[in-house]
């Protein structure tokens, strides 16, 4: 298999050679982490114990076997309780080897690998549950898709052509996907070694063309085992950063693993405290005395992980038991047997117990694994007692220092370019970071995109779009093929109001991934800001051809449908968007929208509170449901979600034109004004409001300033007929007379019947002497 670079085999090849290895290979946890599902390797029960009802989500799981394949399905149940929201995916992969946990995953046709919801779990004879980061009310139901990382460390490199694997690039699997961890992760690529046997080479070249860990440094021995178990933490920091120009899966053994990605950890006597996670077990190692004290020895003698471990040929049970045992002897026997003889010690002949006691991870809440942290007592807690799982929120999350831990330290030339970026990558350190890169790729200049789509992110997520839009073009500029940037850089265009570079920039990233669904599900999103709902209409189903999966896309094409006057088409997108996604709160207020122009007025008041029981603070559907409800006579209910939706959004036009409405119909003209004065100043392009704020001042006896406001309603919509009523008796209370009859024989002319009688109305109170 290859990465960026070519040189790597099928590595069944080496059981030529190498059978027993080979054969005792195959029963290890790695060799069994990916594979396709096939029944000699499915112990999970598909047929009678294969349900599961997640509670904090409401959705109903149900596994499949069928017909040799095996599926996942996803039901809700609506109040009548109807099942609905139903997806069934083929199960593609199973990722895990089954000694803790496994997760099963889904390929589309565009080489999209994503996980799906349930899990399966091995402690206490094997039970389903939520796949870890699932446990939660709001999740990602089918749509998390496998990132490179994900992958470089859970199986062989992937067939992938040079370059896709850089940052930036989304994560595609187009090409043939190993099954397992196979030799030339420990070995490196095996062809060369391969060929050489072919052609009869010396034994020394055939030696030669392959990577013996033996033949290592302890240092380059340990760091084969950490490119995957070194991770400080799981929750957001960030815990590792490649290098610039390195690919995902561009490691190769022996190569210092600090050239290829740099570790990070929270600032000393911060973060978690004792904290204890599935990928743990180099982290923890590195903790121990035992290790410490060993290291600079010569290879043999320091502590590394292949002291207890072959990884050719993993022991289970008693059998590993008293493998460890011996190893921790080989060091402590004399000094245990005093202490036991003097009573000042257990004569259990079982330190890992003690020493190394198995622990449930803090990350993956359904797993017991060993704790390799060799500590000289036993935490006094229950280790093994359940747990809930645990995410990040703005927050609960780290903010702090992100320190450097492998290696220790980060003094090479261009190092502090690395350490500023750690600071803003995932927020934890984001005010104090940007400054700090800013600084650094001033000094610098870096070749690499991806400090300048770092930073332009931060100033992006720090609400300065204006100082993102040159540094997202300098990422490009560096980096063409950055997807990531190019996407991101449009969002940015768009929200400033610059819609048609956005456009130009989206279609520069599908010149680079014409099959980019998410790029496309953006431009469609452009294309209805432009009012070219047809143009975004043929984007939006071009997106959905590729990734029938992406909820977005179908929302938005809701929104051109309704658009384009396709109502039933409309809903029935949002629906789609809502069945693929069942937590989408926008969805959800897209298609209350929907039903309510539709006149469907109980469903739409539903899907409303379901979108903010999703999220409360979704100000647009507080603003929205306030509409329903004032067309259903709920004045008071109506005036509360309007002060919400002002509360989380306070420039929202429409909620303070609503609201200046209903205090006005309630006599609070005073403050009503407030509200139609605070629309104007929000959108000073809001017909209606100028419309509400001319006639609240009219009320008022300003009929000059009445009158200023009516005449730019009427500029903005020049057949806004009520405006053109109200601006005559505005004229006429001036004194204008002519101007006034000018503006009631339009009316006369143009408006409906209603406008028609008031306008004629007034025509004879003019004539009237």
């Amino acid at each position: 298999m290859g990465g960026s670079d070519d040189g790597y085999l099928d590595a069944s090849t080496c059981a030529g050679c190498h059978q027993q290895i080979h054969d005792t290979y195959q029963h290890t946890g790695m060799a069994r982490s990916f594979y396709r599902p096939r029944p000699e390797l499915m112990v999970e029960d598909f047929a009678q114990a294969n349900t599961y009802h997640h509670k904090p989500s409401e959705s109903h799981y149900t596994m499949i076997a069928r017909n040799g394949e095996y599926f996942q399905r996803r039901h809700q149940l609506d109040s009548s309780g109807n099942e609905t929201n139903v997806v069934e995916q083929k199960i593609d992969f199973v990722i895990g080897s089954g000694n803790h946990a496994r997760s099963y995953l889904h390929l589309d046709g565009h080489g999209k690998l994503t996980q799906m919801p349930l899990g399966w779990y091995s402690e206490n004879g094997g039970y389903w549950a939520m796949s870890p980061g699932y446990d939660q009310p709001r999740h990602k139901e089918f749509g998390r898709e496998i990132s490179f990382d994900c992958m470089a460390c859970h199986n062989s490199y992937p067939e992938m052509a040079p370059g896709k694997d850089h940052a930036g690039r989304d994560p595609r699997y187009p090409g043939r996907l190993a099954e397992g961890i196979d030799c030339q992760r420990c070995h490196g690529p095996g062809r060369a070694h391969v060929e050489a046997v072919g052609r009869g080479a010396s034994e020394a070249e055939i030696r030669d063309a392959i990577v013996n860990p033996a033949g290592l440094s302890v240092d380059r021995q340990v760091e084969l085992c950490m490119q995957c178990h070194l991770e400080t933490t799981s929750r957001r920091l960030p815990y590792a950063l490649l290098r610039a120009g390195r690919g995902a899966f561009s490691f190769r053994p022996g190569e210092p693993l600090a050239d290829y990605i740099l570790h990070f950890r929270h600032a000393p006597g911060q973060g978690p405290e004792d904290h204890f996670e599935i990928a743990h077990a180099a982290y923890r190692l590195r903790k121990s005395a035992c290790f410490e004290q060993t290291q600079g020895l010569p290879a043999g003698q320091a502590l590394t992980c292949t002291s207890c471990h072959d990884p050719h040929d993993i022991p289970r049970g008693e059998e590993a038991v008293r493998r460890y045992v011996d190893v921790c002897n080989g060091c402590h026997q004399p000094a245990l047997a005093g202490l036991v003889a003097a009573g000042k010690h257990t004569n259990s002949a079982n330190c890992l117990d003690c020493h190394m006691p198995k622990r449930r991870t803090d990350d993956v809440v359904h797993v017991v694994m060993t704790d390799h942290y060799i500590q000289r007592r036993k935490p006094a807690r229950d280790l093994l007692a359940p747990i809930r799982e645990t995410t990040d929120t703005p927050e609960t999350a780290y903010h702090g220092e992100v320190m450097p831990y492998y290696p220790p330290r980060l003094d090479g030339p261009q190092d502090e370019l690395y350490l500023a970026l750690a600071q803003v990558n995932q927020e934890s350190n984001l005010r104090a970071g940007i400054p700090r890169l800013e600084r650094a790729i001033e000094k610098h200049r870096p070749e690499s995109g991806e400090f300048y789509f770092q930073l332009a992110e931060a100033y992006w997520k720090s609400g300065e779009t204006g100082k993102s839009l040159p540094l997202y073009e300098q990422a490009i500029e560096r980096a063409p093929n950055h997807q990531a940037a190019l996407r991101n850089f449009a969002l940015a265009l768009s929200s400033d109001g610059q819609d048609v570079r956005a456009i130009e920039v989206l279609e520069r990233a599908l010149a680079v991934e014409p099959d980019d669904a998410k790029a496309l599900n953006n431009l469609g999103e452009v294309y209805l800001q432009q009012n070219s709902p047809q143009r975004a209409l043929e984007t939006l189903r071009k997106a959905i051809r590729i990734d029938p999966n992406l909820p977005e896309a179908h929302s938005n094409l809701a929104s051109a449908l309704s658009r384009m006057g396709e109502p039933a088409g409309a809903i029935a997108a949002a629906r789609e968007a809502i069945r693929i996604q069942p937590d989408y709160e926008a969805a959800h207020n897209n298609l209350a929208n929907l039903l309510a122009a539709a006149g469907q007025i109980d469903e739409a008041a539903e899907h409303y509170q379901q979108a903010l029981r999703l999220n409360p603070n979704h100000a647009e559907a507080h603003h929205n449901f306030a509409g329903l409800l004032a067309d259903q006579q709920k004045f008071g209910e109506a005036e509360s979600h309007l002060h919400e939706a002002l509360r989380l959004s306070p420039g929202l036009a429409g909620a303070h034109n609503n609201l200046g409405n209903l205090l006005a119909r309630r006599g609070a003209l005073e403050e009503a004004l407030q509200h139609f004065r605070a629309a104007v100043r929000a959108d000073e392009n809001l017909a209606e409001a100028r419309f509400n704020l001319g006639t609240a001042l009219g009320f008022q006896n300003h009929h000059q300033e009445a009158a200023e406001q009516f005449t730019v309603a009427l500029r903005l919509n020049p057949q806004y007929q009520e405006a053109r009523l109200n601006l005559g008796f505005a004229l006429a209370a001036q004194g204008d007379l002519a101007g006034a009859r000018r503006q009631f024989e339009q009316v006369a002319r143009e408006g409906d019947e209603r406008l028609r009688e008031a306008a004629g109305h007034a025509l004879r109170q003019i004539d009237t002497p």
